[in-house]
C-alpha cells in the first residue's frame, strides 16, 4: 500500500479528541485497504476536509468547543456526498435522531462490538470500488464515442453510439424511431450533448400529452388578452429553446392540423404567437420521436408527407431490448448500483435471476427492465436478488408465464413487503421510501391506507 498515490486509496478520516481512541481505531483499521487520516478535533477535522480528498469519517459526538454535530452540518454543506458515521460514549436515542436528521450515514456507541462498525464501513467501501469501476467504464465508453447515456456492448447499440457520434456535431434534424421504454429521449439528449448547442437549452416536448384544444399555445406562446384567461404574453415551448435543441417526442400525436403550422415554423425559422401579428424570428435543433411507423401514417393520411421528410434528413433506430441480449446484464447491474447509491442496500444477481431476465422477452424494453430491477431490489431479503424477487417475469424456460410464487403467496404479498423494506431503510421516511420505490406519494399514500398500515 505504501507505494500507492493516496487518490488510489479510500480514505478513512477518524475524528476525535481522546487521543487513545484515535490510536485503538487507527490500530483496528490499519489491515484494511484504505488510507487513515486523524484530526483532535472539529475544526482541524474541517480543516483536513478542506484539503484532502476524504471518503468516509469517523466522527466523535462530544468535543470541547465544535462538537460532533456542528461538525456533521458544516461538513455536509461543505461535502453533501460524504459519509459520516457519528461516535459517543453516552448517546442516546435523542441524539441518534438529531445526527440521522443532518445527514449522518449511521450512529454507534464507542462501546458497539467493533466488527459491527467495520461492516459499515465495508459496505461503503464496496459502494466506492463499483463507483470507482462505473467512472472507469465511462471513461473508456466517451473514449470511443464521447458520450455514456446508454449502456450497452451489443452490436446494435454500438452501432446506435457511433450514429450518434457522427451526427451530433452537425445541424441535421434527426427522427428517432422505436418501441417504447428504448430510451428515445436519452438518444435526443446525447446528440444535444455533443453538439454545439450543448452550453443552450434542451426543451423535450411530449406531443401525446398536450391537449388539442391549448397545444397551439402551448408550442407557439400567446400574446397578452389572446384568449381569456391569457393575462399576460408567453413565449411558447418552440421560442424556450432558441438557440438549443427542440425535442418533440412522440411526433406521430401532433394533430394535422397543427403539422401544417409547425412545419411552416421550421422552415421560416420564424414563429407567430397566438394572438399576434408579428412574426418573430427562432433558431432550434430539431430531433423528434416516435413509436409509430411513420411510413404506415403518411400512407393514411395521418401524417404530413413534407414535415416527415423536414424530420427525417437522418433517422435512427433505437433496438428493442430483446435484440440487446448481450446488454441485460449489464443494464441490470447497472440500475442496480444507481439504486445502491440512492440509498438501497447494494445487491449482486443470483445465478437464477440471471437465467429469468435472459430469458424473459422484455416487451416493455429497457424501462420495464429498470422497474423491474427497483422492484427486486427492495424485495430481495439477502445480498443477492433471487429468481423469486423477480415474481413480474417469466421463468427459466423462456416464456412469459408468470413465476409460480412460493408458499401459494400473491404479488401483493411482495408489493407489501417491498413498502415495508423501503419505509425501514428511510427511517419512516415515506417520501424517500416514494423515491426508491419509484412510485408517487399519493400512490405510496394509497397503498399504505390498502395495506391498512
Amino acid at each position: 500500500m505504501d507505494g500507492e498515490p493516496s487518490n488510489a486509496l479510500f480514505t478513512l478520516l477518524i475524528v476525535d479528541d481522546d487521543a487513545e481512541v484515535r490510536s485503538s481505531l487507527k490500530r483496528y483499521f490499519r489491515p484494511m485497504p484504505y488510507r487513515i487520516l486523524s484530526a483532535g478535533g472539529g475544526q482541524e477535522a474541517l480543516e483536513c476536509l478542506s484539503r484532502l480528498r476524504v471518503d468516509m469519517v469517523l466522527l466523535d459526538l462530544k468535543m470541547p468547543g465544535k462538537d460532533g454535530l456542528a461538525v456533521l452540518k458544516e461538513a455536509q454543506a461543505m461535502l453533501p456526498d460524504l459519509k459520516i458515521i457519528m461516535l459517543t460514549g453516552h448517546g442516546g436515542v435523542r441524539e441518534a435522531v438529531a445526527a440521522i436528521q443532518n445527514g449522518a450515514l449511521d450512529f454507534f456507541e464507542k462501546s458497539t462490538c467493533p466488527d459491527m462498525l467495520k461492516k459499515k464501513i465495508d459496505q461503503a467501501y464496496r459502494m466506492w470500488l463499483l463507483d470507482r469501476e462505473n467512472q472507469s467504464l465511462r471513461q473508456e465508453l466517451e473514449g470511443r464515442f464521447s458520450f455514456d447515456p446508454l449502456v450497452g456492448e451489443s452490436p446494435p447499440i454500438l452501432m446506435l453510439k457511433d450514429l450518434v457520434a457522427r451526427v451530433s456535431p452537425t445541424s441535421t434534424s434527426v427522427l428517432i424511431q422505436g418501441e417504447s421504454g428504448t430510451g428515445k429521449e436519452l438518444v435526443a439528449r446525447a446528440i444535444h450533448h455533443h453538439s454545439s448547442r450543448q452550453a443552450e437549452v434542451f426543451i423535450p416536448v411530449d406531443c401525446a400529452a398536450i391537449s388539442e384544444s391549448v397545444i397551439e399555445s402551448e408550442l407557439f406562446g400567446h400574446a397578452k388578452g389572446a384568449f381569456t384567461g391569457a393575462d399576460q404574453a408567453t413565449l411558447g415551448l418552440i421560442r424556450s429553446a432558441h438557440k438549443g435543441t427542440l425535442f418533440l417526442d412522440e411526433i406521430g400525436e401532433l394533430p394535422l392540423g397543427m403539422q401544417a403550422k409547425f412545419l411552416r415554423s421550421i422552415q421560416e425559422r420564424m414563429v407567430r404567437p397566438v394572438g399576434a401579428t408579428a412574426m418573430v424570428p427562432v433558431d432550434v435543433r430539431l430531433v423528434a420521436a416516435t413509436n409509430r411507423n411513420l411510413i404506415e401514417e403518411l400512407a393514411r393520411g395521418r401524417f404530413r408527407q413534407d414535415l416527415y421528410y423536414r424530420l427525417s434528413a437522418v433517422t435512427f433506430h433505437v433496438p428493442p431490448l430483446r435484440e440487446r441480449g448481450e446488454d441485460i446484464l449489464l443494464l441490470a447491474r447497472h440500475f442496480a448500483e444507481s439504486l445502491a447509491q440512492e440509498g438501497m442496500a447494494p445487491k449482486t444477481f443470483s445465478e437464477d435471476a440471471k437465467r429469468v431476465l435472459l430469458g424473459y422477452t422484455w416487451p416493455g424494453n429497457v424501462r420495464e427492465l429498470e422497474n423491474a430491477i427497483r422492484s427486486a431490489m427492495a424485495l430481495a431479503r439477502g445480498p443477492a436478488i433471487l429468481a423469486s424477487d423477480l415474481p413480474m417475469l417469466s421463468d427459466s424456460s423462456g416464456g412469459n408465464a408468470p413465476v409460480s410464487l412460493p408458499g401459494g403467496a400473491k404479488l401483493a404479498d411482495f408489493e407489501r413487503e417491498a413498502i415495508v423494506g423501503a419505509l425501514r431503510q428511510t427511517g419512516g421516511n415515506r417520501r424517500k421510501a416514494a423515491r426508491i420505490l419509484g412510485i408517487s406519494e399519493a400512490t405510496l399514500y394509497r397503498r399504505l391506507k390498502q395495506y391498512q398500515f
